[in-house]
């Protein structure tokens, strides 16, 4: 819906125009994100914060955790400052793969303030106060990227990839921290991957075709009116036409062999 509404609000208010491929690519990447949610399998009851604890301390997560904060910190200080005025993905990507961090300790916060009016001593939990820190830096982090991101590209291209970047980050995350992946069957294996491709389709769509002026009203005329490609030829091409014929004819250049 986020989406839907950023392509025609941005259209509307910004001026900003989404073409047929376009829209195509949003419908695509809502229906694949809809396929990836509805067969990723329920996460397990976490309702502690001893339980969260011990989930955030197993070795999967610790080194998926390692894996995203490597990748943050490149997208950061090494390929934002150079490529991020040209490649819409490097500020977007930022901002799905912090939202894997701000997920993760909105889950906790949920069980700290679940927990604190139950009447447990949750302020005394070092975890309640590491995951305030985690969620201030992570959404801090991901508005001023995703702020930058806007004031250079189009909108109605920023939220539908954002989105999409996002999603599959934190449905990844919630794999991996639950341990999701084990209950999943055969059928939830192939419903996420054709989502997950689906994703990409619509992103393609969405990324690649964007300059084009392609509508339904205009569509017609777009295929018609594409021409061959010219061929460009050289000398020697000509030079075997001509030689090959017994008479050249008056509208192609003749050649003149020299000897000495």
């Amino acid at each position: 819906f986020s989406v839907l509404c950023s392509a025609i609000l941005s259209s509307y208010l910004l001026g900003e125009r989404l073409n047929l491929l376009g829209k195509l690519g949003c419908l695509l990447s809502l229906v694949g994100s809809t396929v990836m949610v509805i067969h990723a399998p329920e996460d397990e009851e976490v309702t502690t914060l001893e339980e969260m604890t011990s989930k955030l301390k197993e070795p999967g997560f610790l080194a998926y955790a390692a894996i995203l904060l490597a990748l943050c910190f490149l997208l950061i200080f090494y390929l934002a400052p150079r490529y991020g005025q040209s490649n819409i993905l490097i500020y977007l990507t930022i901002c799905s793969v912090i939202g894997a961090f701000s997920v993760s300790s909105v889950k906790g916060l949920g069980i700290a303030i679940k927990g604190f009016f139950a009447g447990q001593p949750v302020l005394q939990d070092p975890l309640t106060w590491i995951l305030v820190v985690t969620l201030v830096a992570s959404i801090t982090t991901q508005i001023n990227y995703l702020n930058k991101s806007l004031d250079i590209f189009n909108t109605s291209l920023v939220f539908p990839i954002y989105y999409v970047l996002f999603t599959t980050i934190v449905i990844t995350t919630s794999i991996i921290l639950f341990k999701e992946w084990v209950t999943m069957t055969v059928v939830d294996i192939i419903g996420t991957v054709c989502g997950f491709l689906t994703i990409i389709l619509g992103v393609f769509l969405l990324h690649a075709f964007k300059d084009m002026d392609v509508s339904l009203g205009n569509l017609p005329q777009v295929l018609q009116n594409e021409q061959p490609v010219p061929v460009t030829r050289d000398d020697k091409n000509i030079l075997i036409e001509v030689d090959n014929s017994s008479i050249a004819p008056e509208d192609k250049p003749k050649v003149f062999m020299l000897y000495t």
